[in-house]
């Protein structure tokens, strides 16, 4: 399985921006559908952005859909999510994820459908 590592988190002022990053060890990261979720305290963890195992395919959900940028460098084992325009609603913890796909185009939106998890990096906006 693949290890994932967040970073990028921060304290933001509405109408900023953030990029997030994952990092991801292993051989076999060009394998693997990658997502973005998050989670705020009292809330269900929620899908935020997902990205194919090649990075032909994006799908966002529709509160970040515009502002928020996935993409993947399977050369380097890393992910991104570019965050703009934030919001306080955009207040949580953020997870990035991935699964094993043998679809190249595959992306997955539901948190079930991964099975590995990063720690989390926690993601503030001030109004």
């Amino acid at each position: 399985q693949v290890q994932l590592v967040e970073s990028g988190g921060g304290l933001v002022q509405a109408g900023g921006s953030l990029r997030l990053s994952c990092a991801a060890s292993g051989r076999t990261f060009s394998s693997y559908a990658l997502g973005w979720f998050r989670q705020a305290p009292g809330n269900e963890r929620e899908f935020v952005a997902a990205i194919s195992r090649s990075g032909s395919n994006t799908y966002y959900a529709d509160s970040v859909k515009g502002r928020f940028t996935i993409s993947r460098d399977n050369a380097r084992n890393t992910m991104t999510l570019q965050m703009n325009s934030l919001k306080p609603e955009d207040t949580a913890v953020h997870y990035c994820a991935a699964r094993d796909s043998s679809y190249s185009g595959g992306i997955y939106w539901r948190a079930i459908d991964y099975d590995c998890w990063g720690q989390g990096t926690q993601v503030t906006v001030s109004s």
